[in-house]
């Protein structure tokens, strides 16, 4: 089969579409034979050489896929071949296929093109798991999320949106403010000409907000306490504003505020499973229901992923960016 595979760490240009082995299923897998993958943050980072596959994990980048089961493991009862799914996966997705433990494999949802379903396994995985599954925003809650216009921040709002959560959002232009605004956000905040801290306060009457989803980490890190609402939850996901920073922790005990942070690539496979069972329980039917709508910027071909990654480094897109094999 085709792969991308990375030459040497370094920028896009390292990216090449080379001949490749077929992958071999386990009992417990499926091999997928891959019609889109979507890009995230953290395959720019496997590029560089700073976030390396799980141990097992196909070496190849690609977190999410969609596409046709071609081959079924013995032990797998659910799938067949032929089926249409989408996947989460360790790795592997710029590829033509992909073996996948049964339990990370999700029905294509109702309405939505195979080509596009490609586009929720990562995010939906990652803001149900964390922001519903740990954080428990719930139904007249606020929700803060930075980076409203990413992948992860389309579906996030939406999402919360359906659940009866009042929304904030920051965003670098006026273009992304106006998109957040489309798909439901109550409250959006250009960060680089608003201090998203004041604004909070004003829209919550000198309150905070209840739950915030981040991706900046230190630079952010101490504003995000300082917006949070008495019982406020903050929960990190990314760090691209570095990992350290200097903090008051007084707020923490003032305000009984609580701090995590979780990936999703290095959980067990039992734990995806989990996560992917609550995704298909709760998102599903809001998905089918065109409650919660893919968004998606361009489409590539594998053979460009260079410049879908470059697409991805300038920060210029709204949504998701496919890759189609």
């Amino acid at each position: 089969m085709k792969a991308v595979v990375i030459t040497s760490p370094g920028g896009p240009e390292v990216l090449k579409l080379q001949e490749v082995e077929d992958p071999q299923i386990k009992d417990d897998e499926i091999l997928i034979k891959i019609a889109a993958t979507a890009l995230n943050r953290a395959d720019t980072l496997q590029r560089q050489g700073k976030h390396p596959p799980p141990k097992d994990d196909s070496e190849y980048p690609g977190l999410e896929c969609s596409g046709t089961v071609e081959a079924v493991g013995k032990d797998v009862t659910r799938w067949k071949i032929g089926d249409q799914v989408c996947a989460l996966i360790g790795g592997g997705g710029y590829a033509e296929k992909v073996a996948v433990p049964t339990g990370q494999v999700l029905p294509i949802p109702s309405g939505v093109s195979l080509q596009d379903a490609a586009s929720f396994p990562e995010v939906v995985c990652t803001v149900w798991s964390t922001i519903f599954m740990t954080s428990k925003l719930s139904s007249g809650e606020t929700f803060l999320i930075h980076g409203g216009s990413s992948g992860i921040g389309t579906f996030a709002i939406q999402m919360a949106k359906c659940l009866g959560v009042k929304v904030f959002i920051t965003a670098g232009s006026e273009e992304k403010l106006a998109a957040c605004k489309e798909l439901g956000a109550d409250v959006c905040i250009n960060y680089k000409t608003e201090d998203f801290v004041t604004r909070i306060k004003e829209e919550t009457g000198g309150k905070g907000v209840d739950v915030i989803l981040d991706n900046i980490g230190g630079s952010y890190f101490q504003r995000n306490l300082d917006s949070l609402n008495v019982d406020g939850r903050l929960f990190i996901i990314g760090f691209m504003g570095g990992t350290v920073t200097q903090v008051n922790l007084g707020c923490l005990l003032a305000r009984r505020l609580t701090v995590q942070a979780a990936g999703l690539r290095s959980r067990s496979a039992k734990n995806k499973a989990q996560i992917v069972r609550e995704v298909e329980k709760n998102v599903w039917p809001a998905i089918a229901a065109g409650k919660v709508k893919p968004v998606v910027y361009k489409y590539f071909p594998l053979a460009e992923a260079a410049e879908a990654h470059q697409l991805m480094e300038s920060s210029k897109h709204i949504g998701k960016i496919l890759l189609t094999v």
